[in-house]
């Protein structure tokens, strides 16, 4: 199922696309929730009969709900008020080739536990302008991510369990600003302001019966699912990112397994995979400067359209843009 939060009749409403139309859930059914939040927490309980409704339309049984096509729709983040954002760090290509650029030794914990941060729950965001203050165009970069929520509280969940407390897959960008994380990470503390301006997410959540032509068994010594599903990036039309989400090291399900050790987790948290490898400027500028002395780096400007696709789970497509505002905090430093 293709789940998505768009504006419909002056609201923000819960709809499932078919054939790339959307309808609104609860049109369908007077039991059938209107938000994403709603379908979240009484998850087990409204999937079985939103998947009778959707096979309903998919027969075309469905005609007293007119569908909207999802390429005139307002649409939001599918998961647009999250109760938590965690991004994780899965991708050993990406970790490697950037600490390569940086000329410092792969880190051998990364094959020990998965690990994860904190971001700004409350800067979620879906489709549409990314503003962005003066210091963020200080390196402003993308991060090509997929992404999960949780759709069952659960705490101490292992491994093998954890695929059960996802209730799909998104498209995430983890938006960054270079200049700001490095300043502040230079404290061993962060990421904090180079993060919490903006992460996106969408267009849709896909749910895990939708992915199953796509599983593949994960890495060796992993457990959990994977999927093959192609990841892509382009910046004014141009790729400049390609991976594969099979190529996650760290599971999902891993990550869970950490994520809720002695924690609740909650319907509506969401957790990013970190960034596939290529899957941002300053990983590929790093390169670039490695191999080519002559080399010029690229950052994200004021009028850039960052678009991504992950097979499955649609385009995800963000305009950057300058916030009038001239205030800078980088400017603030005391020497």
């Amino acid at each position: 199922m293709k789940l998505v939060t768009y504006l419909h009749e002056g609201h923000d409403r819960l709809g499932i696309v078919v054939d790339g139309n959307i309808y609104a859930m609860d049109a369908l059914h007077n039991d059938l929730p209107n938000t994403m939040a709603m379908l979240l927490n009484f998850w087990d309980e409204f999937i079985p009969m939103a998947k009778i409704v959707e096979q309903k339309i998919k027969d075309g049984l469905v005609r007293n709900v007119l569908g909207t096509p999802i390429t005139d729709a307002k649409v939001f983040a599918p998961v647009p008020h999250p109760t938590s954002c965690r991004d994780g760090y899965a991708f050993r290509q990406h970790v490697a080739a950037a600490r390569r650029n940086r000329k410092v030794d792969m880190i051998p914990e990364f094959d020990q536990y998965p690990i994860f941060y904190f971001t700004n729950h409350n800067s979620i965001q879906g489709p549409g302008e990314i503003v962005c203050m003066p210091d963020h165009f200080q390196k402003l970069d993308f991060e090509l991510e997929a992404s999960i929520v949780i759709c069952k509280p659960g705490r101490n969940i292992k491994a093998a369990e954890a695929d059960e407390y996802i209730g799909g897959l998104m498209i995430m960008n983890d938006i960054s600003a270079r200049t700001l994380q490095m300043e502040e990470m230079k404290l061993n503390l962060g990421p904090a302001k180079g993060k919490d301006f903006s992460t996106v997410i969408g267009p849709m959540l896909v749910t895990l019966d939708e992915l199953q032509q796509y599983e593949v068994p994960c890495k060796e010594n992993h457990t959990g699912k994977t999927w093959n599903l192609g990841m892509k990036c382009w910046v004014n039309g141009k790729q400049v990112s390609e991976g594969n989400l099979a190529d996650m090291d760290w599971t999902f399900a891993e990550i869970i397994e950490r994520c809720s050790y002695g924690v609740e987790l909650l319907p509506g948290d969401v957790i990013g995979s970190g960034t596939v490898g290529t899957g941002c400027f300053l990983e590929l500028n790093g390169t670039g400067a490695l191999n080519n002395p002559d080399f010029v780096p690229q950052w994200l400007q004021d009028g850039d359209v960052v678009e991504m696709e992950i097979d499955g789970l649609g385009k995800l497509s963000n305009t950057i843009v300058k916030d009038e505002s001239d205030f800078s905090i980088l400017g603030l430093k005391k020497f």
